[in-house]
């Protein structure tokens, strides 16, 4: 039995609005004289890496944009944006966008570190050192890479999402400035949010640190459920169930996108401290499969798994339900665990995430093969609050097809 627990973050947060003006003071306290920023198309179209830009060459700093970005990674992109760091050998990285820019920062920062090839640390706890220094600015408001360990790329081979997972990945610095994400489209900000719904909820009903099943001789980044990470998804849980409707029929509603900026950040900290589990696991071939977002896919998965857990999470659920704003109100907790569930696929539809695995493409000849693939994930299945053999996650895709 584990009876310890630890908690990482971020070196240094900086959270509010007109945050991004004090990056190249901050860059320059880092020791950062040359900064490798890791962006996408989209956002140089939509004018916002142009200021971050100017910030840092107004504090002396030289930038080179690599700015083929996409969403979902793939190894190809991450060899192109290693490729450029190589090239200008930056004292730092800077991944300015959603997840799939922060995660390819990542990646290239330790690879301009440690050499190799991305897929070398694949898995948990393979990186072997420190990184370049990291910067993460998100643009959307999900998958709070700007705080976590984890960086996700897209195996196009196998057709498999995979997951390198460190504690050396953690940025050395992330600005959080929900200005960033005023423009951030519907369809986005709804899969970024039920994303980092997905994050709170499966930190939140985590197995318990105390009875992780962590094999002997092995380590892992996630550590199974405790008081903090417990404490950080509550208050995710209860921000995304007031503000996620609003940031997505309102993208100017300043209030609601600040709201949604820190849940994604608080559901960060507690995910990659306490784990994902079944949704992820399963979403990683899924997504591999079809190339839905990361954020629909878990989306689409979530209440199908939490129906999974329920026998053993009945406690939690109810807690989940009166966050979202459920009713709960003289409800026996058999009831209000039920109120959990429907008030998520009540918002999954009030937002637009698709509601089943065959509206985004899975045919029923797949689900088997999904699953095998899901439950060669052990490193996240472990944290999994009710243990899952291949046919029960065979079952949880028959549910959602």
């Amino acid at each position: 039995m584990r009876t310890t627990w630890t908690f990482h973050s971020a070196g240094q947060l900086l959270f509010g609005r007109y945050a991004t003006q004090q990056l190249g003071d901050l860059a320059r306290r880092l020791g950062a004289r040359r900064i490798l920023i890791v962006t996408d198309p989209v956002l140089v179209k939509t004018g916002l890496v142009e200021p971050i830009h100017v910030s840092l060459s107004e504090a002396g700093v030289v930038v080179e944009i690599f700015s083929e970005g996409e969403p979902e990674p793939s190894t190809r992109v991450a060899d192109a944006a290693i490729a450029v760091g190589r090239a200008f050998r930056p004292d730092a990285v800077l991944g300015l966008g959603g997840g799939s820019n922060m995660d390819l920062a990542k990646i290239t920062a330790a690879i301009l570190q440690h050499g190799g090839q991305s897929l070398d640390y694949a898995g948990d706890d393979k990186v072997p050192g420190p990184v370049l220094p990291l910067i993460c600015l998100p643009t959307t408001a999900g998958t709070g890479s700007e705080v976590s360990a984890a960086a996700v790329l897209t195996d196009s081979e196998h057709k498999i999402k995979v997951g390198i997972l460190s504690n050396y990945l953690r940025p050395r610095l992330a600005v959080v400035d929900p200005l960033l994400t005023v423009s951030c489209p519907p369809k986005v900000t709804a899969d970024s949010g039920i994303d980092a719904l997905t994050h709170a909820i499966e930190a939140y009903t985590a197995v318990d640190n105390a009875y992780f099943p962590l094999p002997h001789g092995e380590r892992s980044v996630y550590q199974g459920g405790h008081p903090l990470g417990e404490m950080f998804a509550e208050k995710a849980i209860a921000l995304i169930g007031q503000y996620l409707r609003r940031a997505v029929a309102h993208g100017a509603d300043v209030e609601a996108r600040e709201g949604m900026a820190l849940a994604a950040t608080l559901a960060g900290l507690a995910f990659s401290n306490v784990g994902v589990a079944a949704v992820h696991a399963l979403e990683y071939p899924v997504g591999g499969a079809t190339h839905c977002s990361h954020g629909a896919g878990n989306g689409l998965l979530l209440p199908f798994v939490m129906r999974y857990n329920l026998p053993v999470r009945r406690r939690h659920f109810a807690v989940i339900a009166r966050l979202l704003g459920a009713n709960v109100e003289g409800k026996g907790e058999a009831e209000a665990a039920e109120a959990a569930i429907t008030a998520v696929e009540q918002l999954r539809r009030d937002i637009g995430i698709p509601l089943r695995l065959r509206d985004i493409g899975v045919t029923e000849s797949q689900l088997r093969p999904l699953a095998e693939k899901a439950f060669a994930i052990q490193r996240i299945l472990r944290v999994n609050p009710r243990p899952v053999t291949v046919d029960d996650l065979e079952g949880i895709l028959r549910a959602a097809f």
